[in-house]
């Protein structure tokens, strides 16, 4: 089966995709491209799979760089392929040939380009990242290099949508403790004191507030389509021991 890559007019022509899961070396409970190292997958299949996302971008395996993910806000300027994976969910170069993989099971895999500047970035922002600043940082660590916010298009990929994402209280009030306007990514669930949570609106206004002058949501949710996403949550639904991990990858 080929590869499934879903891109975005905004960033071409740059290579660029979010992968899904179709295509890859991977079997049961991982079936299909299943990118991550950290799953009990086997290590084999793995490389494979990452191999395969490399050539679809014409790179290399050892030029697709990633970091260890630890829902931070902390961004590494990458210049080369990095042995020793850092502890950061955001990567951003203005080196060509080198491909920023971001790995991700219903958090918000973003990627980022200006263009203009030569500068590209893509970032891993679960609910914890994301209000902790990492798109935000992103895009610092992109100005640095010579981007401006305004000239940058930003786009969100697969991650689980409003309508799958159940949330209780004590959830709702950290974004509220916050900043009250927060309230406008809540609604009410099906249970008593249960919330759905817009973690890609909350994204998308984040970017937004920070002047990203293009932003968007492919609007793909990981949760409800299993043929072609991985999902944390589903598979913990499912009761499933482990789950797959999904990649998306820039490069200049």
């Amino acid at each position: 089966m080929a590869l499934e890559i879903l891109t975005d007019d905004s960033l071409a022509p740059l290579k660029h995709g979010f992968f899904t899961r179709k295509g890859g070396a991977s079997s049961g409970i991982y079936a299909g491209l299943n990118c991550g190292h950290g799953s009990s997958d086997l290590t084999s299949a793995v490389t494979i799979n990452r191999a395969r996302v490399a050539a679809a971008l014409d790179l290399t395996p050892e030029v697709l760089v990633s970091v260890h993910q630890v829902h931070s806000p902390d961004v590494v300027h990458v210049t080369s392929p990095i042995a020793e994976k850092p502890m950061a969910d955001a990567m951003v170069t203005a080196q060509a040939g080198l491909g920023l993989a971001i790995l991700t099971a219903d958090c918000q895999p973003v990627l980022f380009a200006d263009h203009d500047a030569g500068v590209i970035g893509a970032a891993h922002a679960g609910w914890k990242g994301a209000q902790g600043g990492v798109l935000e940082a992103t895009v610092d660590a992109m100005e640095a290099l010579g981007a401006k916010a305004a000239n940058i298009s930003a786009v969100i990929g697969p991650c689980i949508s409003q309508r799958s994402y159940e949330v209780g209280q004590e959830f709702v009030e950290r974004f509220l403790d916050e900043d009250l306007d927060n309230n406008r990514f809540f609604i009410s669930g099906r249970d008593e004191g249960k919330y759905l949570f817009d973690l890609a609106g909350f994204g998308l206004s984040r970017l937004r507030a920070r002047g990203v002058g293009n932003t968007s949501w492919t609007g793909h949710c990981t949760y409800e389509d299993a043929a072609r996403f991985y999902s944390y949550r589903r598979t913990t639904h499912n009761k499933e021991q482990d789950y797959g991990r999904l990649i998306a990858v820039i490069r200049l």
